[in-house]
């Protein structure tokens, strides 16, 4: 172990802060390449400030931005408790800049703080210069930098920083055995978990290691004991303040009665396991195990009903191929391979550094639990590579060339983190047109009014439009996404029947406290399905709840990518998950090559001009529909329909979006493809309120 120790490395206090400047610099500065890039366009403005690019992001800003108002309606599931959103409030008031320019520019400013717990670590180990090589690298890699670029405003920017303080502050204990740093190590937890709850099991996996790193090297000092005393103080499920006064009273004891502290430490250390356990223990990490873990396609909930899976449709909890992997967390595969090597001597040679295998674990799960965990091995992994380049240079002993060496080694890891961040442009969620649609509808619906749409667009809809949703990124169970994708995607008089139901029956559920609003229709009802539903209250429609809001449906372009996955959440027999029907055909292609006697759409698919004939690989289907659907010059909607033929697909070729369609009679009659792609809608059910190419409104009518 000696022989890969390193000469500890006397660095002052300036020294040490100046690393830290130049790192915090060197990752803020990086991200404003993304701002360069897209500020010269205008779509992507609103408020004189560009638009953040993520769209739980919203979520945050309508808590904060209630806070700041004051107020917010009951049950619209507004952000206010939620620590970022009270952060972004503070700074709000504080911070002499827009509102729109806090959200966007925080995760680049509050992330790049990573820097600075692992040039921390590298220096209580006597090693600055590996910290500053690892906060370089680190705070720009593809993981760490894409889930706290500019205008990713979410609670990554401190979901990684904090666990590597308390980290950090446990390496501290164990370097200098001082019982000052343990109050800190608890702040730190408490922290973490109050900014990130999920983050529980990566602290109890801390726990573990620094209990076994006493059972194991330090069997018979006490103060490790004290270590894993104050870290499980930390994670207790318990209020932030309630924590550190038990730490405080816990350290005052060992302070003020050092002769009672070896006779009582025990069953003191019982007493907090026992709160631990009897506050939640394990519980907690055992629904994230079989939630990202053990994934089925179908979620049960109450009255039997077997609902479709979110899990099995976010790219972000599926598997990855190793290349994508190792580029996640070190920016290159060499480059990763060389962090590996060089974490496991690091280890080795500096001990205390154990501490950090929890996050590389967690981190190197996302092989099958999916990407979004390889963010958790960044720090670790950038030690190493920073221990294994200054333990392959130490052998030069003329510092003038080996630090030229050390940058031009730092600088080839960073080149490929440099072109990720060039290419990585990912829009706003919204353009300035889309916003618009929705500022002028919060200005005609009112705040307990409905909004129906697709989860991932819930979000902004409620803070451009200041109204409540269904459905949203934090809350997409199946069974709540299922009346949404029914609304979508049935014709329109199941739809509108679904959406006063589904409104109004969310609604009663939080006053009832029941959230299984499928299997209260169905029991209120006494209908068996669904259909059986649906054809009951069309032929009794003065069954209907009494309207208590108005609802409207949001149909943007943006959802034509992902309608087949809407799809799969309602078309599915709830009673039966194992009885799965054959899904309806969907293809929609903005590639398209024209080779005077076919059309080529991509992916085997392809239409036989003079025969109208649609051939899918090897098979002919007759074209039995074609409509060509476009605006005119007065931004009227002009459609042309053919019809060849009584069975087969239907072709739609919108014009004004350059862009095919190729579907079955269920999505031809679908509210969406009816109501978006050709502007039909029943004069009986809905009015419209907005119809721009980009999104469409309509308003409910019964």
């Amino acid at each position: 172990m000696k022989t890969f120790k390193l000469i500890p490395e006397s660095s002052s206090l300036k020294i040490l802060l100046l690393f830290i400047a130049i790192s915090y610099l060197f990752s803020v500065s990086l991200r404003f390449i993304w701002v360069n890039e897209f500020s010269p366009s205008p779509q992507f403005h609103w408020n004189n400030e560009l638009m953040i690019n993520t769209n739980d992001g919203y979520w945050f800003a309508e808590g904060a931005r209630d806070i700041l108002k004051g107020h917010h309606e009951d049950n619209d599931l507004s952000a206010v408790n939620e620590p970022l959103s009270l952060l972004t409030a503070w700074l709000s008031k504080i911070v002499p800049v827009s509102f729109e320019s806090i959200i966007l520019y925080m995760p680049s400013f509050i992330g790049s703080l990573i820097v600075i717990p692992i040039i921390l670590i590298a220096h209580t180990l006597g090693q600055t210069r590996m910290g500053l090589i690892a906060a370089l690298t680190a705070s720009v890699t593809h993981s760490y930098y894409n889930r706290t670029m500019t205008g990713y405003y979410d609670t990554d920017m401190l979901t990684i920083v904090l666990p590597l303080f308390a980290v950090y502050f446990i390496i501290l204990a164990i370097t200098h055995q001082r019982n000052r740093f343990l109050i800190p190590i608890v702040v730190a937890f408490s922290l973490s978990q109050w900014w990130y709850p999920q983050s529980y099991s990566l602290n109890t996996a801390l726990l573990v290691t620094t209990l076994g790193y006493a059972l194991l090297f330090e069997r018979k000092n006490h103060h490790f004991y004290k270590i894993a005393l104050f870290v499980i103080i930390g994670i207790l499920s318990l209020p932030f303040w309630m924590k550190i006064a038990i730490a405080l009273g816990v350290f005052a004891f060992f302070h003020f009665q050092p002769k009672l502290d070896q006779k009582w430490f025990w069953p003191l250390f019982g007493a907090i396991i026992t709160l631990y356990f009897s506050t939640g223990g394990i519980d907690p990490i055992w629904a994230q195990l079989k939630g990202y873990l053990f994934r089925e396609s179908v979620s049960n909930t109450e009255g039997g009903l077997h609902f479709y899976n979110v899990a099995q449709t976010v790219r972000e909890a599926g598997n990855i191929p190793f290349n994508v992997f190792a580029e996640r967390i070190s920016g290159h595969t060499v480059t990763f391979i060389v962090a590996c090597i060089g974490y496991l001597l690091a280890i080795l040679a500096y001990r205390p550094l154990l501490i950090t295998l929890p996050m590389v674990g967690l981190g190197f799960i996302a092989m099958s639990a999916g990407l979004r965990f390889t963010i958790y091995a960044v720090a670790p992994m950038a030690l190493g590579f920073g221990y294994l380049l200054l333990l392959a240079t130490r052998a030069i002993d003329k510092e003038w060339l080996r630090t030229p060496i050390l940058l031009l080694l730092t600088s080839a890891a960073l080149y490929p983190n440099y072109l990720h961040i060039k290419e990585y442009m990912t829009p706003t969620v919204f353009t300035a047109q889309e916003v618009s649609t929705l500022e002028q509808l919060g200005k005609t619906a009112g705040r307990e009014d409905y909004v129906i749409t697709w989860w991932d667009f819930g979000y902004p809809i409620r803070y451009y439009s200041d109204v409540k949703t269904l459905v949203d990124g934090g809350k997409h169970n199946g069974d709540v996404n299922y009346p949404a994708s029914y609304i979508l995607t049935q014709p329109q008089p199941n739809g509108a029947v679904m959406a006063r139901l589904s409104v109004e029956y969310t609604e009663k559920g939080y006053e009832n406290n029941k959230s299984a609003v499928i299997a209260e229709m169905l029991k209120t009802y006494k209908a068996d399905t669904v259909d059986d539903l649906m054809m009951n209250l069309q032929l009794n429609p003065t069954a209907l709840p009494k309207a208590t809001r108005d609802i409207y449906l949001y149909l943007p372009l943006r959802m034509m990518d992902i309608l087949p996955t809407v799809t799969l959440f309602s078309y599915l027999d709830l009673k039966n998950p194992d009885n799965q029907p054959q899904q309806p055909f969907f293809y929609s292609t903005q590639s398209v090559q024209d080779t005077g006697k076919t059309l080529e759409l991509g992916n085997g698919i392809s239409i036989l001009k003079d025969q109208s004939i649609l051939k899918l690989g090897g098979q002919e289907v007759p074209i039995k529909s074609f409509f060509q659907v476009g605006y005119g010059q007065d931004q009227r909607l002009q459609i042309n329909e053919q019809h060849f033929a009584s069975e087969g697909l239907s072709v739609i070729y919108m014009a004004s979006y350059n862009r095919f369609l190729v579907i079955d009679d269920f999505y031809l009659n679908s509210a969406y493809i009816q109501m978006f792609v050709f502007d039909r809608y029943d004069p009986k059910l809905y009015e419209p309120v907005i119809l721009d190419p980009m999104s469409k409104i309509y308003k409910l009518k019964v």
